[in-house]
């Protein structure tokens, strides 16, 4: 499946505001260039963009290159080698404690109808 990816840029080139739309996908790229008078609004922008979309001029398709990955920084990669190595562990040893604790008491419960999980409720 192609992706592809729109970008609108406006900016102000003197003396008139320009809007600069770039689209690409499946190895491709073109751009079109729309001067404005003013500078425009956001509805000003997205109106026009639906009433003139099947009419703008756009640059002949040329090759686009693949954007790059990203290189990690040094240290994020460190941090998560050891996130993947090490188990996750849970808090500090009080509360590690305290949840063993919860795991046995839930174990040796047995039910007569206290917990209110149990209980039937009714509403008025």
């Amino acid at each position: 499946m192609e992706t592809g990816y729109a970008k609108l840029t406006v900016r102000f080139e003197d003396p008139f505001w320009v809007l600069l739309y770039e689209r690409g996908g499946g190895g491709t790229y073109e751009a079109c260039r729309l001067p404005f008078g003013a500078e425009p609004g956001d509805q000003e922008v997205y109106a026009f963009l639906l009433e003139n979309w099947r009419h703008l001029n756009f640059s002949p398709p040329a090759a686009a290159e693949e954007p790059a990955e990203r290189k990690v920084n040094p240290k994020r990669a460190r941090r998560e080698a050891r996130r993947a190595v090490r188990p996750a562990a849970m808090g500090t040893k009080a509360q590690r404690a305290l949840a063993l604790q919860r795991q046995e008491g839930k174990a040796a419960h047995t039910c007569t109808g206290c917990c209110p999980a149990q209980k039937s409720t009714t509403f008025r």
